[in-house]
């Protein structure tokens, strides 16, 4: 009897902390607004990839690099000189005094090369700039494609979570109504309480992760943060992708990275040519006029041209730096090369992994465990199923749901990035709105 007191004391204690937890759990959490705006995923990736304000960045760049093509092709700024003083001439006991003054206009003339050769390694930049925008583009449309499913994901992991917690909730409120008989149907309470307390902290869970997703599709977008949305049910179909050879060699030509470090090696060629060429001196060519009045009027008129005695070799060390710089870029292009090819054989087997864990699932699976909850839940109020077996269908219902969502969003990460590495669209991930 004494020991029967101890554990109906504990119980109630158990009791207490659950009822505290509960009412913890019955404070407003971030959700999305009832009011959100409904989108489908592709409308998501089209607004963000036209709308992300980083995008003025990478276009800045390329008219930065436009602006230096234009400098680069420019000769430089004619100079003009004069001179003005006083003349004295004194010869034969005579003397004379006048103006002198002199007037000239030079006009430096680079090496034969030069100037084509700035031209090169400027449009070679121009082209790094709009690969570096290309890029971008492709890595947001990537990214946002994710994330929006992640929201489409959480958005039902939330209401099956939700739907469960409900479920939880009002058996227990049943109940609590009636007076348990016995020690047996009062656990049974406490544990369905307890599973409820589970299952509304997987609710939370996935509340707070539709609202990061949300906040992040946001801020991708540059929408104001008050603004809410979400995202129409979502049915993603897979392609098999093509044989690794296929994507490896694709790789080579078409990735982003290792084309931007190909020009970046092609740049330094011309760099080291460029160097070369600056060991040759420019010169300065132009016409002039002096005139001269001391008792008579003498006046000159010619052209003028100076060069630069190359008696240091000032441009051998530059050419040791470019020849330096270029061997760095061999060994960038191909590290990167390597990396790449890693990462795509990496992707492909993932995505393959995932595709054929895909293809053991039944179309029909999500609803049927869903429907088994149900019916579950059902039964058990009648008192034909055992409480193990209810709480055992509820929590794995939830745990197939997010399952089933997580496998696809591994699918389509892999599918995704496999695309863009190697630059083949063989529609590896076909979305389909409006379908469960």
């Amino acid at each position: 009897m004494k020991n029967w007191k101890y554990c109906h004391l504990g119980l109630c204690l158990v009791a207490v902390l659950t009822r505290s937890a509960v009412g913890a759990e019955n404070y407003p959490a971030p959700s999305a607004s009832t009011n959100a705006s409904m989108f489908t995923l592709e409308a998501l990736v089209a607004d963000v990839v036209e709308r992300n304000p980083e995008l003025n960045f990478y276009r800045s760049e390329i008219a930065i690099a436009k602006g230096e093509r234009r400098t680069a092709a420019t000769w430089a700024n004619p100079e003009a000189s004069t001179t003005f003083g006083q003349k004295s001439a004194r010869g034969g006991g005579l003397s004379a005094e006048g103006v002198a003054w002199s007037v000239s206009v030079q006009q430096t003339i680079e090496w034969p090369g030069r100037i084509p050769l700035r031209k090169a390694i400027a449009n070679h930049q121009v082209q790094l700039a709009e690969l570096g925008l290309a890029q971008f583009k492709a890595a947001l449309a990537t990214r946002t494609r994710t994330i929006a499913f992640n929201l489409f994901a959480a958005q039902e992991k939330a209401a099956a979570a939700q739907e469960v917690a409900d479920r939880f909730q009002q058996l227990r409120e049943v109940l609590v109504q009636r007076d348990p008989a016995g020690l047996t149907p009062l656990l049974e309470m406490r544990i369905i309480e307890a599973t409820e307390l589970t299952v509304k902290r997987k609710s939370s869970d996935a509340g707070l992760a539709t609202q990061g997703a949300m906040l992040e599709l946001i801020q991708l977008s540059g929408a104001p943060w008050t603004n809410a949305l979400k995202v129409q049910p979502t049915h993603l179909i897979f392609a098999a992708p093509p044989d690794m050879e296929a994507l490896l060699a694709a790789t080579r030509t078409n990735n982003f990275e290792i084309r931007m470090r190909q020009m970046e090696l092609e740049q330094q060629g011309f760099k080291i040519s460029l160097a070369r060429k600056e060991g040759y001196p420019a010169f300065t060519v132009g016409p002039y006029f002096s005139q001269e009045r001391a008792g008579d009027r003498e006046q000159q008129i010619g052209v003028g041209i100076s060069v630069p005695l190359p008696l240091w070799n000032k441009s051998k060390g530059n050419v040791e730096a470019a020849t330096a710089r270029q061997k760095q870029a061999e060994t960038a292009l191909l590290v990167t090369q390597r990396e790449i090819e890693r990462h795509v054989v990496e992707k492909a087997l993932t995505y393959q992994t995932k595709l054929a864990e895909m293809a053991r699932w039944r179309s029909e699976s999500a609803e049927e465990f869903r429907d088994a909850a149900n019916l579950a839940d059902r039964h058990y109020r009648l008192g034909a199923v055992p409480i193990a077996t209810y709480i055992e269908l509820q929590k794995q219902y939830l745990e197939a749901v997010e399952a089933l969502f997580d496998t696809k969003r591994e699918a389509l990460e892999a599918g995704q990035e496999l695309e863009r590495l190697t630059g083949v669209q063989f529609d590896a991930v076909i979305v389909k709105e409006n379908a469960r």
